[in-house]
């Protein structure tokens, strides 16, 4: 199904709240309805060829006396879940009363198996039975979504019994998946919500599968992986890298299975995701997704992964998180503390109000160090992850931290408005703890900041998109790691430096150290400055004082119990192209001939009248 065919169907639903809850319900609450409907619509038409063969298990079950029917159940079904109700929802556009359709929808949600149950329970759903009742709306909502001008069924729809000619195309869970990640968008747009704390742009999540797969595709093995995504929204970015995987590994003739693992706070969220995984036929997927806070209530914490992907929350507090975790202070959590080779601590916990970095330390705390390919990471940050933060600080640790196990392999900058929820810069990270030889300590920066094609319209703040063409150009420049316009390559050591307190003495009038009685010199409470020194310096810290301090104070010395280690990264310096300055002489020719054909105006409109007359 193409992406107008989906849109048919978006708009079919989106049409829906419109024309059925308009009057009962503001429009910020049409996605309590709407959300839940189309995922149970969707539910029931994968369940509609099998409900004949599940009601005569339930009806031998029943009569065997065996209480666990569920398996049995889900396995008449041929899915991971099901509905044991007599019902489908066709059978329920008939119920003239309401009261009567109430009880009969009611039995036919009881219906369903547990797993789908808990879906239900985080849309909160039952919650608008009685609004929708009172208003007498419910049945018409029902008879909206088994409309026969849409198809939420994985079969297509012909236009006779003949089966010769498609009326409507299957939906696949793919496309199912792409249906409700638009609905979610939409609503969100349509409530000045943040659309990208659910979606990431589909051209982005692209471009994020390519670079982790892509690099290693020569040496995928026919095995079992895993894929995990700490903030995985509904899902999306899991099914988009589960599909490139496969298809890398079938063009290598390679026999692949891939486990996908995340987790999510927000229970719409959280629901439409483990639908999603339950629709694509596989219950041991849904139930690998975890429901609550990846920081504060991390579900896969005993797990290791292959593959990482996400797009954390940035610019957003995490101080809830933090009180739960005992307060910043003595938050002890080993993915956010560790100890260097000299057993010196590094606390890596950044400031409240931003934790993207806890996201990435949480990924890197779940890297396979014992398998061939070890694991990658990639993930989207805003800048702040890039520089935000003195020496010293949580978020410098942090980057110390990655930086000097030399985890981090590359970093793209994408151009602004590429999100829905941000119009400034993003960047992407690529980190794996198996580089190969040329990388070892070496970062990759590139700048994509130019490649983007506009959108004919725009979608919240995201006004340009990475074509496939760009997306294309941006691995092969990540692959070829070689210096360019677009691609610098640094040490890991560029990146990071010593902040040093600088103590002055007193001096004299004739410019001698003043010392006290003991012969220390007296120090200069009102000159005490702080130096950035970078590791690149020729000579560290003592040639730098040397060289750049003593020739204007003889006496200065380091503090150096104060002497602390920061690391940052500045797009900014790195690809800094200084302007080329014009000559004078070129610069006074242009003014000259500017001057004169300005007096040749002034003449034209004066007609000709002199400087004396003017005067």
């Amino acid at each position: 199904m193409d992406n107008q065919a989906h849109n048919a169907i978006v708009s079919f639903i989106w049409g829906i709240a419109d024309d059925c809850l308009r009057d009962v319900y503001v429009r910020g609450k049409y996605r309590d309805v709407i959300l839940p409907m189309t995922v149970i619509r969707r539910l029931d038409a994968m369940l509609e060829d099998t409900k004949p063969a599940v009601l005569e298990m339930k009806k031998k079950m029943d009569e065997a006396g065996i209480t666990n029917q569920w398996p049995a159940l889900c396995n008449a079904a041929g899915q991971a879940f099901c509905n044991a109700s007599p019902f489908l929802l066709k059978d329920l556009t008939s119920r003239a009363k309401k009261q009567t359709l109430k009880v009969d929808f009611e039995a036919y949600l009881d219906g369903f198996s547990p797993n789908v149950q808990e879906i239900l329970e985080k849309f909160k759903f039952r919650n608008q039975i009685d609004t929708m009742i009172d208003a007498d709306i419910l049945g018409a909502v029902i008879e909206k979504f088994i409309s026969p001008t849409i198809n939420l069924s994985p079969k297509p729809v012909y236009t006779d019994d003949t089966m010769s000619n498609i009326k409507l195309p299957a939906l696949d869970n793919h496309g199912m998946g792409t249906v409700f990640e638009e609905l979610v968008r939409r609503f969100n747009e349509a409530n000045n919500e943040e659309a990208g704390e659910h979606w990431t742009p589909r051209d982005v999540v692209e471009l994020m599968a390519d670079l982790i797969f892509v690099p290693i595709a020569d040496d995928i093995k026919d095995a079992t992986y895993s894929c995990y995504d700490g903030a995985c929204g509904t899902g999306g970015m899991l099914t988009v890298a589960q599909d490139r995987l496969l298809t890398l590994a079938n063009r290598r003739s390679k026999n692949v299975s891939i486990h996908l693992f995340g987790q999510e706070l927000q229970p719409e969220t959280y629901a439409i995701c483990k639908a999603d995984m339950l629709l694509k036929g596989d219950g041991e997927q849904a139930e690998h997704i975890a429901y609550g806070s990846t920081l504060s209530a991390d579900g896969n914490a005993t797990r290791q992964f292959d593959f990482m992907l996400s797009n954390p929350p940035y610019g957003k507090s995490w101080k809830t998180d933090a009180e739960k975790m005992g307060g910043k202070k003595e938050l002890l959590d080993s993915r956010f503390r560790v100890y260097l080779e000299d057993s010196t601590e590094l606390a890596m916990i950044p400031r409240t109000s931003d934790g993207q970095l806890l996201f990435l330390l949480n990924n890197v705390s779940k890297m396979k160090n014992d398998t061939p390919l070890g694991s990658r990471i990639v993930e989207v940050h805003n800048g702040s992850s890039l520089f935000t933060g003195d020496a010293g600080s949580g978020e410098s640790n942090a980057r110390r931290y990655i930086i000097e196990s030399d985890l981090v392999e590359a970093i793209i900058a994408l151009p602004d408005r590429m999100f829905y929820n941000t119009p400034l810069n993003t960047y992407i990270w690529v980190l794996t703890n198996k580089k190969e030889t040329r990388r070892k300590g070496k970062i990759q920066l590139i700048d994509a900041t130019e490649m983007r094609t506009p959108l004919l319209k725009k979608l919240g703040d995201k006004s340009f998109e990475l074509s496939s063409e760009m997306q294309k150009e941006i691995v092969g420049i990540y692959l070829a790691m070689e210096e360019s316009e677009y691609s610098h390559i640094y040490d890991n050591n560029d990146f990071g430096f010593w902040k040093v307190n600088v103590i002055h003495p007193q001096y004299d009038e004739d410019g001698n150290v003043i010392k006290d009685k003991k012969g220390k010199p007296v120090i200069d409470k009102e000159r005490v400055d702080s130096e950035i020194i970078p590791f690149s310096y020729a000579g560290g810290i003592d040639s730098y004082i040397e060289k750049e301090v003593h020739p204007y104070s003889p006496g200065a010395w380091v503090d150096e119990k104060k002497t602390r280690i920061g690391y940052e990264i500045s797009f900014t310096k790195c690809f800094y192209k200084p302007e080329v300055v014009r000559p004078v002489s070129e610069v006074s020719s242009e003014l000259l001939e500017l001057e004169n054909e300005t007096r040749k105006l002034l003449d034209g409109i004066l007609g000709g009248v002199s400087d004396e007359t003017i005067s």
